[in-house]
């Protein structure tokens, strides 16, 4: 990793049981599950969903930000997401998403609005690949006894 790294804000996985994942984010709790016809048991969105609801989440919080900083209204703000799966690799490969535009804005706010909301972090993070690194560690002590 890159000098930045030292400062990378850090993201636990653990192994609940089957398909089951729990999160652990500056002291939050998510979890991750597959569905049932997938072999999970369904309790809980999927890796998939929770990346593509990062993004919608990111587009959405843009925009209000946006909508806010303008004193435009935010009620009704919502963003909708839908996407389509790819293989070989096994990828998100398409996502199509909806920016629900509250009643009040103006004509003349909504392509400025397009534009901040289209430039979110995780938005820009596809559009300008990370460096991604998968390692291997060795079990504590603690875990091979």
């Amino acid at each position: 990793m890159s000098a930045a790294a030292s400062s990378a804000t850090t993201v636990r996985v653990d192994h609940l049981s089957g398909d089951e994942f729990t999160i652990g984010v500056r002291g939050h709790r998510l979890t991750v599950d597959q569905p049932v016809d997938a072999g999970g048991r369904d309790t809980a969105p999927t890796p998939t969903e929770l990346f593509v609801a990062g993004l919608a989440s990111c587009v959405a919080f843009y925009a209000r930000r946006y909508l806010a900083r303008h004193g435009l209204p935010t009620e009704g703000l919502a963003v909708d997401a839908a996407y389509e799966m790819g293989s070989r690799p096994a990828r998100v490969a398409a996502v199509d998403l909806r920016l629900h535009v509250p009643a009040g804005v103006p004509e003349s706010r909504r392509e400025p609005l397009l534009a901040v909301a289209s430039h979110c972090t995780v938005h820009n993070t596809l559009t300008t690949q990370p460096d991604v690194v998968v390692r291997l560690t060795e079990p504590e002590a603690a875990e091979v006894a």
